[in-house]
């Protein structure tokens, strides 16, 4: 099952940049055309990436798998 946990995050991770380099892109067609929907696209994209990185970094405790307790650098 940890490798289907850790394929998952991979899954998010590439989620989360894909959000937020299509924002970027949205962003530089903006600049280019001045459309308002450009501007509005750009703007979501960026909060789905955020909220896919919030479920990123509570995802052990949704699972409700155990902490990880291993010191530090080991």
């Amino acid at each position: 099952m940890l490798s289907l946990i850790l394929f998952h995050r991979f899954l998010i991770v590439c989620a989360i940049l894909f959000c937020a380099g299509f924002a970027l892109w949205e962003i530089n067609a903006y600049t280019n055309d001045q459309a308002t929907s450009r501007i509005l696209i750009a703007v979501v994209f960026l909060v789905f990436a955020g909220a896919l990185g919030w479920y990123l970094k509570h995802l052990r405790r949704m699972l409700n798998l155990p902490e990880d307790k291993r010191p530090p650098g080991r």
